[in-house]
């Protein structure tokens, strides 16, 4: 079994920065895609970021210059560091790893960005 296990969410002022975290341990797997959604109270999830197994990442356009997305192979570890947040960052952030077989997905961490 492959557990993800997020971290570094929490409270933080507008225009302030957080880095999240999500790690992949259990079975041994080989981790192709890895990618950070979002789920704002009343709307759909959202992809926020995705990056491949070669470093090639995506943005949401709402992202763009403001959030960056990077993975750690050896680690299995994927990162979101989020600067110059916003209230409409606010969500439980999500992680989601792509392998071979299938995907899987962790709890979710909340942000809360407000004054």
């Amino acid at each position: 079994q492959v557990q993800l296990v997020e971290s570094g969410g929490g409270l933080v002022q507008p225009g302030g920065s957080l880095r999240l975290s999500c790690a992949a341990s259990g079975s041994s797997i080989s981790i192709y895609a890895m990618d950070w959604y979002r789920q704002a109270p009343g709307k759909q999830r959202e992809l926020v970021a995705d990056i491949t197994r070669g470093g090639t990442a995506n943005y949401a356009d709402s992202v763009k210059g403001r959030f960056t997305i990077s993975r750690d192979n050896a680690k299995n570890t994927v990162y979101l560091q989020m600067n110059s947040l916003q209230p409409e960052d606010t969500a439980v952030y999500v992680c989601m790893i792509e392998s071979s077989s299938r995907s899987y997905w962790g709890q979710g961490t909340q942000v809360t960005v407000s004054s």
